[in-house]
């Protein structure tokens, strides 16, 4: 008669390999480790975006004399579905309409004409216009949004898709936190991120578990950045299991169980 002390073992047997695959390392999931070995943050992260062709962007002028700054703003003009004014926003005030960025880098401004913006950031733009719009209105306010800023995040992640930013910072992390942050199946050390630049594609694979990530060019990301989360060793490897895989463990376990009482 088999040994019921036999029969267990291959019982132990799958449940110590269960144990052992289920186990994950607390460096593999801790994001921005040795962070006081960090020396300082990437010159990158200081400039902001920049403008490139088929982008959209508002630009809205005021001054004191706000009826002297009105001929310098693009407004949206004409009669909305309902019959109201389409220039005005719920809240009465008129709206804004983006310039789009041709592909010569260029916008149409009012009053001034054809105007060459790729290339520079939000600041920039906005210490040019305000140069050449003081010829003509007194102490002039300038700001500059670009509304087309989108990123997609795909792969390992509990919430994958495209998502529009209103702020010009966006880091790697908070992308990732708009999609609600990596699964535990995400591989962290190795996040891909490909860029699109002057018709040219150019990518990385960034460590999220060392702090020095900070000092990549691709940390803070750009309009139409991608980034793809790797899924780790043990998702890939149970993807080419069988789906039933744990349904016959499950039926094994009641077998070995039963024969084990059978024999005692």
């Amino acid at each position: 008669m088999t040994s019921p002390h036999f029969l267990k073992l291959p019982f132990l047997a799958i449940l110590s390999l269960i144990f052992l695959n289920s186990c994950v390392s607390g460096k593999k999931i801790t994001y921005f480790q040795n962070m006081e070995q960090l020396e300082q943050l990437a010159e990158a992260s200081k400039t902001g975006l920049s403008i490139k062709p088929n982008d959209l962007i508002t630009i809205s002028v005021s001054a004191y004399n706000m009826e002297a700054a009105m001929p310098f703003n693009l407004l949206v003009t004409g009669r909305s579905a309902g019959g109201g004014d389409a220039g005005l926003s719920a809240g009465g005030t008129q709206q804004l309409q983006p310039f789009l960025v041709d592909s010569d880098g260029n916008i149409e401004f009012p009053q001034l004409g054809t105007m060459k913006v790729a290339g520079m950031n939000r600041q920039e733009l906005s210490g040019k216009l305000k140069t050449l719009i003081s010829q003509y209105v007194k102490e002039p306010i300038v700001n500059v949004r670009i509304v087309n800023f989108q990123v997609s995040v795909l792969g390992e992640v509990n919430f994958p898709g495209t998502f529009s930013v209103p702020d010009e910072y966006l880091s790697l992390p908070k992308a990732l936190g708009l999609a609600g942050d990596m699964s535990i199946y995400g591989q962290r050390e190795n996040v891909l991120v490909v860029r699109e630049e002057n018709g040219q594609k150019s990518y990385a694979y960034l460590d999220l578990t060392d702090a020095n990530v900070m000092n990549s060019s691709y940390y803070y990301l750009k309009q139409n950045d991608m980034v793809y989360v790797e899924p780790n060793k043990s998702q890939k490897q149970r993807s080419g299991i069988n789906p039933n895989t744990g349904i016959y463990f499950s039926i094994a376990s009641v077998l070995i169980s039963l024969a084990i009482l059978i024999t005692r």
